[in-house]
């Protein structure tokens, strides 16, 4: 049985001391290593500079880098293995959307089903309505 594609968010912080071309390189390698892994990017977001919550490695801000993946568990655990090895990155998270992209798809049908009840009802009230009596 083949291994059943799952969307993931991996959000990993490179150190801020790094020259701009090295964190490309480092952001680079990482996308590259996730494709060698068994990985597909479909999105990759640069965050920006920001403060830590408490120091890692002894720094206190970091360069955050937010990518969205799909691919099996097992290509993911070797993502986050080279992330480990990877000197330039002090901390990183992986974290499984696709559950929760389904659910608010389908929050948005419900609401989607219901804004168009609401418009037909909304026009035949108003004309039925009688007009507000004044003082």
């Amino acid at each position: 049985m083949p291994q059943q594609q799952r969307t993931y968010e991996v959000m990993f912080i490179v150190r801020p001391d790094l020259p701009e071309e090295e964190t490309d390189r480092v952001i680079s390698t990482v996308e590259s290593g996730a494709s060698t892994a068994g990985v597909t990017v479909k999105n990759m977001e640069r965050m920006g500079k920001r403060r830590l919550a408490y120091k890692v490695r002894k720094f206190q801000d970091g360069l955050y880098v937010l990518l969205t993946v799909e691919g099996p568990g097992n290509a993911l655990a070797e993502l986050e293995r080279r992330l480990r090895v990877t000197e330039p990155v002090i901390k990183y998270i992986t974290v499984r959307i696709d559950e929760e992209q389904k659910r608010l798809a389908k929050i948005k049908k419900i609401r989607d089903a219901k804004v168009r009840q609401r418009p037909q009802t909304a026009e035949t009230a108003s004309g039925s309505e009688p007009a507000p009596a004044t003082a």
